[in-house]
């Protein structure tokens, strides 16, 4: 495993540079299809244990589902009401060793559960202390009963009428698609090649075994063909396409292994829930669960769980789903957001894994659990699981691809403290539930306002010298790669991020010699999906 130590100067990622590398003739240990959370754990934990390891993405870095989550570094305090222990035992762990190992970017937050029942408070505070338990010496704080009084000064934005009391735990939160990058960017540290807008055209197969993945520049149409020992599949909710792939080459029947759940968010104002802890209500008039978290200035509402038929790039908020987020928390907070009130509305789709005899409106019912298979073709596929797992994801990925002999045995455990990159020594002075800022970047802060710009500012958390660092050392090829995950200024304001396209085309233009006019039209449509659908 190479060394941890912060490089002088980040490692640029000029796109010629990598292509090049990508276009040399040799046999990779290992080729990763999807550059989501999964894939990017995968090709992580690969290239620290020594292989030689590239992954390709069709579009950008964490721009499906991992980029749309609710932002919580959790053990899934549901899931132990659902009786799921052992998946709740390895989050709560898997979640210390995130945020110890990118603290700048995942961080411990409070959650309350208020009680407007006199019974809540014992009934939820005795499974809360069972989660403390769980978690061990990995917990974040102990599990608080709180009075009528305690809850207000917790949450003072939420309705005091009938308030009896509340419960108030710990978890964590954090950036997703900052830490997909980081997860990218530690992976090229390690010796993998990383490429995005990159998809896979075909997989070529020898004596019944995939042995090649065609993927295609999507920027200049060039193909390239990477002869490999081992093809893992972590396109998320894509990953039936890539399976699909591989049986029309090899003539093996295949079922369908995803179901697609929706889950929305909107985004409000921090005045809304003026504090900097969570407010989470366990069962809503429907069953599910919604939080009210504070996130880089603002506040996320969520989430949703709708079976959703196709797996859509750009899922897109039902009318209902707005409606019924804007309800339940009408009747929690003192004062309700209206539907002009949403900075951003967006949604995302969870991959999960299609149980035997599956029927429609289950969503809710079915596991978190991530799934490994191998076909016989020796494709590696995964799906499912959640983000604070993706390192015990990966990790059983690895063994799956030794013990069917596509990869030489390593000693496993070697990210378990790998910090990221930018990842601070020294305690993190900033908070996740502030408004973003340098600070997101950690140790690389300096280099960030290094460069031109760095006192010119675009917005409220975005630089030109953000902009120009996006472009040189952290993949971002579009608009939308820099204001919805480079920066998260499209989940935080669509309208303001809609205003601020034309200068980041032009800053691009001038980073990468290329016209982005064009870009700066398809963000500017896109960010406009991004307003709550009339309810």
């Amino acid at each position: 495993m190479k060394t941890t130590s912060e490089p002088a100067l980040p490692a640029p990622t000029e796109r010629a540079a990598l292509l090049a590398r990508l276009a040399e003739p040799r046999c990779w240990d290992l080729v990763v299809i999807g550059g989501g959370a999964s894939g990017l754990g995968v090709a992580l934990d690969a290239a620290a244990r020594g292989h030689r390891v590239v992954l390709v993405e069709a579009r950008d870095f964490a721009k499906g589902t991992s980029s749309r989550a609710t932002k919580l570094v959790h053990g899934g305090v549901r899931y132990l009401a659902q009786g799921n222990v052992s998946l709740v035992h390895e989050a709560l762990h898997e979640r210390t060793t995130l945020l110890r190992n990118a603290p700048h970017l995942a961080q411990p937050l409070a959650f309350v559960m208020p009680s407007y029942r006199v019974w809540e408070t014992p009934f939820y505070g005795a499974g809360l202390k069972v989660y403390d338990a769980l978690a061990g010496s990995a917990g974040l704080g102990a599990t608080e009963f709180l009075g009528r009084m305690g809850a207000l000064r917790c949450l003072p934005g939420i309705r005091a009428e009938g308030l009896k009391g509340g419960v108030k735990y710990w978890d964590g939160q954090f950036d997703d698609a900052r830490l997909a990058l980081a997860l990218a960017r530690t992976a090229a540290r390690e010796g993998a090649l990383l490429i995005n807008y990159c998809p896979v055209c075909a997989l070529e197969h020898a004596a019944g075994k995939v042995s090649a993945v065609v993927c295609e520049d999507a920027e200049t149409g060039r193909r390239y063909t990477l002869r490999t020992r081992a093809v893992v599949n972590a396109t998320g909710v894509w990953v039936d396409e890539v399976r699909a792939m591989d049986a029309a080459s090899t003539g093996a029947p295949h079922e369908a292994l995803v179901v697609p759940s929706q889950g929305v968010h909107l985004v409000v104002d921090r005045d809304f829930l003026p504090t900097d802890h969570a407010l989470l209500v366990p069962k809503t008039a429907d069953g599910r669960v919604l939080f009210a978290v504070p996130w880089l200035g603002k506040v996320l509402i969520g989430t949703t769980d709708t079976e959703r038929p196709h797996a859509e790039i750009e899922p897109r908020a039902l009318p209902e789903e707005v409606a019924f987020l804007l309800r339940e928390s009408a009747r929690y907070l003192r004062r309700a957001p209206q539907i002009e009130d949403v900075r951003s509305c967006w949604a995302g789709l969870r991959p999960l894994v299609r149980p035997h005899h599956f029927s429609s409106a289950q969503t809710r019912t079915v596991s978190r659990e991530h799934t490994v298979l191998v076909e016989p073709s020796g494709l590696v596929t995964v799906t499912g699981g959640k983000w604070t797992t993706y390192r015990a994801m990966a990790e059983d990925v690895l063994r799956k691809c030794e013990g069917a002999a596509l990869l030489a045995p390593r000693p496993a455990g070697v990210t378990r403290d790998l910090p990221l990159v930018g990842a601070p020594r020294a305690p993190v002075a900033h908070r996740m539930c502030e408004a973003p800022g340098p600070h997101l970047y950690g140790t690389e802060a300096r280099h960030v306002q290094a460069l031109p710009g760095a006192q010119r500012w675009l917005a409220p958390g975005l630089s030109e010298a953000m902009v120009r660092f996006a472009a040189r050392f952290e993949y971002a090829r579009t608009v939308e790669d820099v204001l919805a995950r480079r920066s998260r200024m499209l989940f935080l304001d669509a309208r303001l991020a809609r205003q601020l396209a034309p200068d980041v085309a032009m800053l691009l233009r001038a980073e990468l010699g290329a016209q982005h006019d064009a870009q700066c039209a398809a963000f500017e449509a896109l960010a406009a999906t991004y307003a709550c659908p009339p309810t």
